[in-house]
């Protein structure tokens, strides 16, 4: 109703002005009876009242819901209403909607196209990798053992890439299960072992074997590799140890991995999730890309998981998975 009046309040001041207009021309011509003026404008009152009614009842549904938000674009495009306007703009919104249909299952190809060259490209190069590593397998040279670092580093770049792109189509990509904890703790410790060797720093696992959580394993392992990869990054040539534990809080099972690094300056700890943030600590460490800690909170949205840090500078970080305590 308030949008009915608001856009015919105009055309309603211009036909009393127009009315008062007429009686005015008659009453200067000569024609004084009082009478006859009011019952004119009686009558011109009453036809502009009759036909705003019936505008109003013709076109009430779709006032109303142009003056409601709808849920959805197909409500949208359906308007309600039989005059030339309403069905005019529905056919307006439906060509308009029917275009952007087009527009965004083109994106969405694309897209699905480039998640699969991604994915595709990320496999082959693994596979190459993989050769290099058992040619070497069993060289003790020095030179060897730096090719295998190198090798450690390009394969967590690619899994990177990997799990950035399969991120997008996570819902399809995911299995809850009942997964033992520290299971997936030694997997992934095994996994950095070299990293561990070469930066000179020992993990101290604190992680009972009862201890079982509802999650995918294959992401939780991904979650944990991100999270260790980065605390023996930065905690290189100032801690000789990581700690890995895991306990009970209230109703959740908490994991917690803490080092004794260079930690994040205070002016970066509210924004390290956000993608491709490097900070400070990204100036100094080139291997930074500022998407592992953005990926893991991602991930762990995702699977119904709460991702906590703290830190503190030149003291270390603390970082924390809590899981609802599956009995």
């Amino acid at each position: 109703m308030k949008l009915f009046w608001r856009e015919h309040f105009s055309f309603l001041l211009v036909n009393l002005f127009q009315l008062f207009l007429v009686i005015l021309v008659y009453w200067l011509d000569g024609n004084h009876r009082s009478t006859t003026a009011i019952y004119a404008g009686f009558l011109g009152i009453f036809i502009l009242v009759m036909y705003l009614v019936i505008r109003y009842v013709i076109h009430r549904s779709f006032y109303l819901q142009l003056s409601h938000p709808t849920n959805s674009l197909d409500e949208t495009i359906h308007t309600k209403g039989l005059s030339p306007l309403s069905l005019a703009i529905q056919g307006y919104l439906s060509s308009q909607y029917r275009h952007y249909q087009a527009t965004v299952h083109q994106y969405e190809m694309k897209q699905q196209q480039h998640l699969t060259f991604i994915t595709q490209w990320v496999h082959q190069m693994k596979t190459p990798l993989s050769v290099i590593q058992l040619t070497m397998k069993g060289k003790i040279e020095p030179i060897f053992q730096s090719i295998q670092e190198e090798i450690s580093r390009i394969r967590t770049g690619l899994e990177t890439v990997l799990y950035t792109a399969r991120l997008e189509a996570f819902e399809h990509d995911f299995s809850v299960q009942r997964v033992s904890l520290q299971s997936v703790i030694n997997e992934v410790v095994f996994e950095h072992k070299r990293s561990f060797i070469r930066h000179k720093v020992f993990p101290q696992i604190t992680v009972d074997e009862t201890i079982h959580v509802e999650t995918d394993p294959k992401w939780l392992s991904f979650i944990v590799g991100q999270l260790i990869g980065n605390a023996i990054r930065y905690s290189a040539e100032m801690s000789e140890t990581l700690s890995i534990s895991a306990f009970l809080k209230e109703d959740m099972w908490v994991l917690e991995i803490s080092d004794e690094g260079i930690g994040i300056p205070a002016q970066d700890i509210h924004r390290v999730c956000e993608p491709y943030f490097t900070g400070e600590n990204g100036r100094k460490y080139r291997e930074s890309t500022g998407m592992g800690l953005y990926l893991v909170q991602e991930v762990c949205k995702k699977l119904h998981h709460q991702f906590e840090i703290s830190s503190e500078e030149g003291r270390g970080t603390t970082v924390r998975i809590l899981f609802f305590h599956a009995r």
